[in-house]
Order: C-alpha cells, then structure tokens, then sequence
C-alpha cells in the first residue's frame, strides 16, 4: 500500500503522468486462465502460441467467411461472431465479441494488430464487462488513437514533430488553407488508425480535393470513423520506428528501433532490426523521446512510436501504435525478448523488474529481416491475387522463421481481407548475412494457385543499396529494375506449348460434318399487344417458395417445363443457340404459353459454350430473357458443390452464384449432384434457398427399378435419396434421368411410391427420348403422380432431347392431366424451331445420327452426351467405330462400378471408353494392365475422389492398381488462360506435376476475350481499363460527359484500398461498361472515350 501511494504522489509532481484509472486492487498481481484473440490469421496464431506456452488457454473468434481459417483450428475454443454480417464487419462487430468473452468466462481480451486494436471504445468495452484488455488504458488508446491529441502530447513532451492541424479537418477548405501555408506536398491521414489507410499524398490543388474524398473514403470503411488530419509531407524520408514497452507501474523501456522504409502504397514489404548504418546519436534521441513521450501519457503494455528522419538526420514524431505492429518479429530475434509474452504478464499486473526487462539488460544481437509474402502481382502493380493455393512448400532451415495463418495446401485466399500470406523472419550476424538466409529461404518457396510478390523480395534482397547503404520510404519508386522478375523455368515445355495452342486456338482437328448453315431466317408468329398474361411467376413473386411449390401440388391438371431454351439444344445442336434467336421467339412464349410450370434456359452448358464458342455473356443472355418473359418461371441446372463448373468450387463462390443468378432473374435451381452425394447436394441447395430461389433437388436415374434382376440402383435406394432430400427442405422433388431409361412400368413404381410417401410435395420428372419411349414414360409419370414433366417443342423434340410438347398436350387433351396448352400455338412455336435448326446445321445431331436408338437401355449413355459423344468420336477419327464406342462406354461403366451417369460423371466413363477404344483394350485388359496404363486425367480424379463419393464405394481391385501418382508420368493440368498481351500472345497455365507452369501461346484470334467482361485493348487510346481486380466504389461520369486528360473517372477498392483510375486523355465519354458495385479482373473494361 506504501508503494501506492508513493507512486501517486510522484504523479502529483509531475515527474510523469498517468491516467487515474488504477485502483490499489488493480496493481495486484491476477493470473490470466483464458485469453481470448479478437482477431484473425497469423497474428491470432501468434498469440495463441505465446499462451499455450505460458499455460493459459485460448479462444478464437471467427467470421462465417473464416470458418475455414487455421487460426480457429489453432484455438482451444472457437466461436463465431458477426452473423449475417460482412466479412470486415464481422470482426469489428464489438458487442458480440463481448458476448463470447463473457459467456465462455474469459479473463482478457488480445486485439491482434488491425481491426478493434486501435479502438478506444472496444478497450473501455472491456473493462465495462470485466474482461481485461491486453493492451493501454482505454484512455491511453483513445489519445494516441487519436492522432492529432497524439501530436499535441508530443510536442508537449518535447518531441520533434512535422507540421500539421492541431485537429482533425471538418471540411476541404481546411485542407487548402494548410496547403497555402505550408505548400505541397502535403499528406492526409486516418486520425483512428494507420496501416496505410486514409492516407493520400498530394502534390498540387488538382489533385487536392480527389484525394480528400478518397482518404476519406478509405479511413471510414477500415475504421469507422473518416477524421482526417493533414501533415506536411517529408520527401525521401526513412520510417523508423521504437518499440516501447511499460507496466503498471510507470516504468517503461525501449526494444531499440526498427526501419520500415521499404513500402509500397504506404504499406510496409520488408522490416529490419536494428536500422542499418544509423547515427548512434540519433538512436539515442530516438529512443529517448520514445520512452519520453510513453511516461507522459502513462503508457503501459507493447506500442510502437514511429518516425520520419529526413535526409538531414532529422527526425519527426509521426504517431504511437498501442498495439503489437506487424513486425514485432524482428525486435524479438534481436533483443530475445518475447514481445507476447510480456504483454500477456504486464496485464496480470507483473513489473517489467520483475520480468527482467530492464533497461540495461536489453541488449541488441545481430540483425534480423522481415519479409511479408503476399498474394500480390508486382508485376501488375501489386495487384492482389485471389483463388486456391494449389501448391505450398516453405522455406526453412537455420535462422529462419515464419509466421503464417493461410499458407497451406488447398487455402482459399480471400478478397475481403488483408492479402498477407506469410511473414518470414531471417536472422544473422548482420545484415549482409540475415538478407542471404532470407533470400535463400525464400528461393525454396514454391507457391502456386496464387501469384506472390517472392520474386520482387528476392530482387530486393539483392540490391546493392538495400545490403550497403540506407534507403527511403521511395526505395521501390526508384529502383524499376526490381520489377526485372526472373520468370521460372519450364522442363516441359514443347509439351506444354502444344497444349496451350489447342487451349487458345481449339483442336486442329476440323468439324466431321460439311453441312451449312441455312440461308432462311425463321419467321416469328405474330405476337397480340399489351402485357403478357399472368403466370405461375406471379405466384411465386406473391407467396414465395414454399406458396409456390403449394399452389404447384394443388393444380389441377399436368405441368409442363419446356426445355427448348436449353436442354433440347444442348442435346440437339451443341448448346450453339444465340442469344439472338432465343430472343427473337420470347415474347411469342411469353404471350401464349403463359401457363408452363417454367422455361429452362440456363445451365453449365450455357456458361461453358457462351464463352467458349459463342462468345457471349451468359448473365447478359439472362437479363434480356428475363426482360422479354417477365411472366413465366425460369429454370436452371444447378451441379451442387460444382455450380455450374466441373470441380467443386468454394462454398462462398457458389453462394454467391446463386445470390447474383437470383438477382439477374433466375428463379428455380434444380440441384443435383452426378453421383447422388448428398454433401454436393446440401451444399447447392443451402446457396440457392438462401438466395431466396426455388430449390428442386434432383435424383439423378439409372439402372431400372422395374428389373429385379438390377438392385444396386433399387427402389428403396431412390426413396431413401429422396427422404433425406425432403427432409433437408427441398421445395420441389425431381427425378432427373438424364439417359431416357424409365420405362413406363419404372416410372409408374418409381412415381407412384414417391407420390404416396410424399404426398404433399410437388414431383417433377424430366427424361430423354433417345430410345423412343420418352411421351409414354412421361404419361406414365403423369398417371402415377407427377405434377410436372419435361417437354420440348416438336422441331426440337427427340432422339437425344426431350419428349414431343405436341404429342404429350395432345395426349393429355380432355383429361384430368390436360395441360392447359394450345395445340396450335404449340405448331407455331415449332415452325419457327424448324426452321432456326437450320442456320445450326454443322452442329446439328442428325449430321452423325439419323434416329434415336433402343440400345441406350443396354448402354446408359445420357442424352446430352450422346450427341455429344458421337460428334467427338468423329473428330478422334473413330466415327466409323461408334458402335464399338458405344459398346466400350457398358464396359467402361462397369469397370467403373456401375456409375450413375450425368455430367461430369457420364464424362469419365466416355472418357475411358474412347481410350479404351483408341487403344484396342478389352475390359479384362484394362484391369489386368490398370497398374501401367496412363488413364485420362478424369478417370484418375474420379479414383481420388475429386467428385465425391460414388454409391456402394469405388471399384476394386481396379482402383487400388491405377497408380494415381507416377513417379516419372508428367501429370498435366490446364487451370487458366491469360489476357493478351502487346504480341498478340496468351499465357497459359498449368499444373505439372502439382507445380503450376505457364507457357506463351500467340492467339490467332488476337482481338477476342473468353471472358464475360470486355477487356481494354491496350493499343487503342480511349479504351479504359482496370488497373487491379476490384469492386467499383463509385463512378464519376456519364455517357456524353466531357473529361480532361488526369479527370478521375470512377474509384476501384480491393482489400480495403481505394484506388482512382484516371482519364488518360481528354475527349467524350462514350460508353461505360460498368456500374457501382460492379466486380473486376484486372484490365477488365471500364469505359471508352472518344477524342
């Protein structure tokens, strides 16, 4: 108690001063049992680390886009917070921190660095619930927080600092008066945070008020608040920095210093403690005014005073950091001292004495290096890179370490958060010696899915400047040649090259087929005036999903889905339909087949062919569809996990795809997975039933639940399917058969036993023709308890399409299943149909095959594939070995354990059927030599499981012989074109042998994209584009508008900064191709102008 009291009376007389906010019992030595992170990735790790060391057990706080993150793996517990809330949001989101902390009894609370570390009020919100902030007094933070009163405290400590506002700015005026005084440049800061956000430099008035808003911009989304202050800015300047550290009972010591100077866009790349080659003097004044300025306010725990030093050797009070800095990596390898662990034993009210962290105990040994490795292009700017990391190795080895939270095999890099991958920490006698260990680690990195910034660190680390003289805060402005990126070399690349000609350029192999294009354009039937009828899309906007699907089981009468905007000519012509023909006849549908449960007209095909052969934007194609038929339900194929891809994508990204289909018109997902796994399926129906669509879980048929002889696929297997379906809350239950095998007496017991089990949720049965048998199996649907089939119009009716709309309206007509459709407008529809077939004659089905076929009983192969299948069988030159094809495709299955077979499942057996064909392989030779043949690559993926899992497990003995890692086989994997470049050239990427490797390839059609946005031709003048991937924040012009050469046009944001794109020229504005909150690539078109 003397000792407290003695402590308060030398406050009194000022030798320094100190918030009052202890009490006697806050001084009191309180062990910490729980400590929870309110942050995320590496930092949270950091911490979690620290205390498992100390004996204290951990708490994770994630996000709903973090679920997947190491750091709550880490955790001994992990909670979720922000629901419903945005990715940054989330972890900003302080009451339901609190919550976590107090419900699950934890002692205090670690900020990380970033989000809520800075923020007084989250401070004072924890000491409100009785949970102890790691970190100042909430009064301490809210004052250096606050970075003007963090000034004001400077200079009253005596501390050197640049010339600025006394406060924040309220308004741009201020701004311009302070230019006036002290001239530019000048440079606006965040007054409630830092890490590069908010700040603008500005060199003249033009740029003045652009910057305001921007800098603005930027601190109010990163900190909540957009307080601004201006400073003058120091040209070429070194950024140093002091650690500090104090206790509660005002002692305070520095760590000594570390040197920040190497940045880009204010953000620190590389760290080094101590700073090389600095004045031993100016060191001393350094930490000095450091622990100074720490006991003016009472500051206790780990902070960070930062400082300009001008050329002079001059040095500025830029802030206080009251928090651990990213860097805290370096201090620690130099001094031994654990930065963490001395937070978390100041908080329990232990003294720096007794830690052993004394003044002149600390001591400097060697010299450490800090690199951030970040998913970022230098190459493009820094642009960031998003996607999965298809590869990660690490270098280690002595006097390295690493600090890392997403840097792992299958890591999902995220947009909404920092792009920091790894920080790698390399330590040695001296600097010369520390930067070759790091370049030496960091040569062994092999990262790949994602591009790094490893090959811009290397060239730094090899600068000349860098290892023996001194740099400044325009060390990478002024060095291009660290963009000189080595590029890494490639062992196949005649291999590699051929197959990135065929991926930009197509197969050399011409089409099988000499027929042309019809010269006669379809004529549309005369469409009546005014709005379209009412339809079932009334019912839905009215009543929403689960009123839709009920008024769907009280109709009276059988429900037709029409399948001529998308499956019949996927089945038919390839999926070539133009966006044009389909809207020429939209209205016509619109106004006289009001009464259809639903067009279908978009699906994976859609995606697959628009872009690849079409070259249109399938989102587009929605939206003017939607336009045209506002009355009609729209339909589309949902592959579960795979959207509308052929590998399993993020769930965030199918999510996401459902959200936006939705918004652009979409209204019914029909979801299904190839294999029946139910995983795939719960996934896609969860992304489409939240973004608030229909969701109609899909069956996919085979086998024959009428032979008794065929139980694999029984009839209790397709009920139990569907209870778990029902169950997980489809709206609609769908029996998919994608190859036409229900017969009749099938789908009388298939139906009828789904009817009676579920009698209240509508059933809808979608088939092919191929055998001939489809209006009867699908009557029969009808009889037993279908409320809806699937029909095309007569013209686009089949062989491999859907069952005739004519002839299952006709058969219906007068009865209890009558359709409600118009014959005669049925007719009409078809002719337009028959004749528009003819302009898609070369990809027209009845080029290779003249009728459907019975032996799809016997061979399974799916519609969609059927066609498919013959048109590639002509191309590989077995077109007069189909037959074999066909035979080989029964065999493949087999081997394959009798799949059910829809994309891209049915995929993998034709695969192995053509191979087996081309190579003249039997059944029993292909299993008698599985153990040296090299099988196509998604035969290989099917047995590792890329797909799921297939009913009643994976063919044995055959899957245990396939090698599915060879040793000296190249395993090739195409992942991804690149944008042209000024050569007219592609670069292209691959996976060898899990590495990624890129090959140029020159594009013979050098003006096209096989992207949905344009992209800016970089040899045309007034074409616009995005200089990073990013989210337009806002547009500044309009069509019509006149700009100046430097006139902003809109603003771009991307992990949290804002970037302005500027007009290159001055002219009119002639088109713009974007909009607020539209999402781009890089070089994605923004707008043109015309000089």
């Amino acid at each position: 108690m003397l000792r407290v009291v003695g402590m308060l009376l030398i406050r009194r007389v000022g030798l320094f001063c100190r918030s009052a906010h202890l009490s006697p019992q806050s001084l009191e030595y309180r062990p910490i049992k729980k400590v929870m992170v309110a942050n995320r990735g590496e930092i949270a790790i950091r911490v979690f680390r620290a205390c498992t060391e100390l004996g204290i057990r951990t708490v994770a706080v994630y996000s709903e886009q973090d679920t997947g993150q190491m750091h709550r793996q880490k955790a001994d517990e992990a909670y979720l917070i922000g629901r419903g809330l945005s990715p940054v949001a989330a972890y900003l989101h302080i009451p339901d921190i609190i919550k976590v902390a107090k419900e699950n009894s934890v002692d205090a609370i670690h900020p990380g660095y970033g989000f809520l570390s800075e923020r007084a009020d989250f401070a004072q919100a924890c000491a409100d619930a009785g949970v102890r902030f790691i970190g100042p007094s909430p009064e301490v933070v809210r004052k250096m927080g606050d970075k003007v009163e963090a000034r004001a405290l400077a200079i009253k400590a005596g501390v050197p600092v640049v010339p600025g506002t006394d406060a924040p700015i309220s308004s741009l005026q201020e701004a311009e008066d302070f230019a006036k005084t002290y001239d530019f440049p000048i440079i606006f800061k965040a007054a409630y945070g830092g890490g590069g956000r908010g700040m603008r430099v500005v060199r003249d008035y033009e740029e003045l008020e652009e910057n305001y808003q921007r800098a603005y911009s930027e601190a109010l989304a990163a900190f909540g608040n957009g307080a601004l202050f201006v400073e003058k800015f120091i040209e070429k300047p070194r950024h140093i920095e002091v650690q500090i550290l104090g206790d509660k009972y005002g002692n305070v010591i520095h760590l000594y210093e570390r040197d920040c100077s190497i940045q880009r866009r204010h953000q620190k790349v590389v760290e080094i403690a101590p700073a090389a080659q600095l004045d031993p003097h100016l060191r001393e004044r350094l930490t000095s005014d450091s622990v100074n300025l720490a006991k003016q306010v009472g500051y206790e725990n780990a902070g960070t005073v930062e400082f300009l030093v001008d050329k002079h050797g001059k040095h500025y009070f830029i802030e206080v950091n009251s928090r651990l800095q990213v860097e805290h990596t370096v201090t620690e390898e130099i001094t031994d001292v654990d930065l963490v662990h001395a937070q978390l034993r100041v908080c329990e009210g232990r003294s720096l004495p007794e830690l052993g962290l004394e003044q002149d105990k600390i001591q400097i040994n060697g010299c450490a290096i800090q690199c951030r490795v970040t998913t970022e292009d230098p190459s493009r700017g820094f642009q960031p890179d998003t996607g999965r990391i298809e590869v990660f190795r690490s270098g280690e080895g002595m006097g390295i370490r690493l600090d890392s939270a997403s840097a792992f095999q299958g890591a999902i890099i995220s947009p909404h958060y920092d792009s920091l991958l790894v920080k790698v920490i390399a330590s040695g006698k001296d600097l010369p010696t520390a930067a070759t260990k790091m370049h030496r680690a960091l040569t062994e990195f092999r990262v790949r899915g994602v591009k790094t910034n490893i090959p811009f660190l290397q060239n730094v680390l090899s600068n000349s400047q860098f290892l023996y003289a001194t740099v400044d805060t325009q060390f990478i402005d002024e060095n291009q040649k660290l963009f000189n990126l080595k590029p890494t070399q490639n062992r196949a690349q005649k291999l590699l090259h051929y197959l990135g000609h065929v991926m930009v350029n197509g197969p050399v192999t011409p089409i099988p087929v000499k027929a042309k294009s019809s010269s006669v354009d379809p004529v549309v039937p005369s469409v009546s005036l005014g709005e379209p009828p009412m339809g079932f899309r009334e019912v839905l906007l009215k009543e929403g999903p689960e009123g839709f699907a009920r008024a769907i089981r009280q109709h009276q009468g059988l429900l037709l889905m029409d399948t001529t905007f998308r499956d019949a000519h996927q089945s038919l012509l390839a999926t070539r339909v133009r966006t044009h023909d389909l809207k020429k006849i939209a209205p016509f549908v619109s106004h006289n087949f009001n009464n259809l449960f639903s067009l279908e007209n978009w699906g994976g095909a859609t995606f697959d062919v628009a872009m690849r052969f079409l070259w249109e934007c399938p989102w587009k194609r929605l939206q003017e569809l939607r336009a045209l038929i506002p009355n009609v339900p729209f339909q589309m194929l949902l592959r579960g996990a795979n959207a509308v891809g052929y590998t399993n994508y993020p769930d965030n990204a199918v999510f996401k795809f459902c959200e936006v289909a939705k918004e652009n018109g979409m209204d019914i997902f029909r979801v299904f997975d190839s294999l029946n796994y139910i995983p795939n399926m719960l996934l896609g129906m969860e992304a489409a039933g939240t973004a608030g669509g229909v969701v109609e879980a899909a069956i996919s048929y085979t086998g024959d639940v009428s032979d008794p002889m065929r139980q694999k696929y029984s009839l209790e297997y397709y009920l139990k399917l569907a209870n778990e379906l029902v169950k997980a809350g489809t709206h609609i239950l769908a029996i998919k058969d994608m190859a036409g095998l229900l017969k009749p007496e099938a789908s009388r017991l298939l139906i009828g036993a789904l009817r009676d089990r579920f009698p209240d949720v509508p059933i809808h049965v979608h088939t092919h023709d191929t055998a001939g048998a489809g209006v009867a199996a699908m009557l029969a649907c009808a009889h037993a308890g279908a409320d809806i089939v699937d029909v095309a119009v007569d013209s686009m009716a089949g062989m491999t399409s859907q069952p005739s709309m004519g002839a299952i309206v006709a058969c219906t007509k007068g009865t209890k299943l009558d359709t409600g459709v118009s014959l005669d407008r049925v007719f009409d529809y078809s002719e337009y149909w028959e004749v528009a077939r003819g302009l898609y004659a070369p990809f027209d089905c009845t080029a290779t095959m003249k009728s459907g076929n019975a032996d799809v009983y016997e061979n399974e192969i799916p519609g969609g594939q059927y066609t498919n299948l013959h048109f590639q069988a002509h191309s590989m030159g077995l077109g007069n070995k189909f037959k074999e094809v066909k035979k080989a495709y029964v065999e493949a299955n087999k081997l394959l354990g009798d799949l059910i077979k829809v994309t891209p499942s049915s995929k993998i057996v034709g695969d192995l059927a053509q191979f087996m064909v081309q190579n003249s392989l039997s059944r029993a030779e292909v299993e008698e030599r599985a153990d040296e043949l090299s099988f196509p690559l998604s035969v290989v993926e099917f047995l590792q499981g890329h797909i799921g899992i297939p009913h009643g497990g994976f063919p044995e003995p055959f899957r245990s012989k396939v090698e599915l890692e060879r040793g000296k086989t190249l395993h090739i994997k195409a992942l991804a074109l690149g944008d042209l470049n000024k050569s007219g050239q592609r670069e292209v990427f691959f996976e060898l042998n899990g590495q990624l490797r890129s090959v140029l390839v020159k594009d013979t059609a050098a003006m096209k994209e096989m992207h949905f946005h344009p992209k800016a031709l970089k040899d045309v003048r007034g074409q616009v584009g995005a200089p990073m991937p990013g989210k337009v924040v806002e547009v500044k012009v309009k069509p019509g508008q006149k700009v100046e050469k430097g006139q902003p046009l809109c603003v771009l944001s991307a992990m949290k900064m804002e970037t302005v794109v500027n007009s290159p020229i001055s002219g009119i504005i002639s088109k713009v191709h974007v909009n607020a909150d539209s999402s781009l690539e890089g070089d994605d078109l923004i707008l043109e102008i015309t000089e």
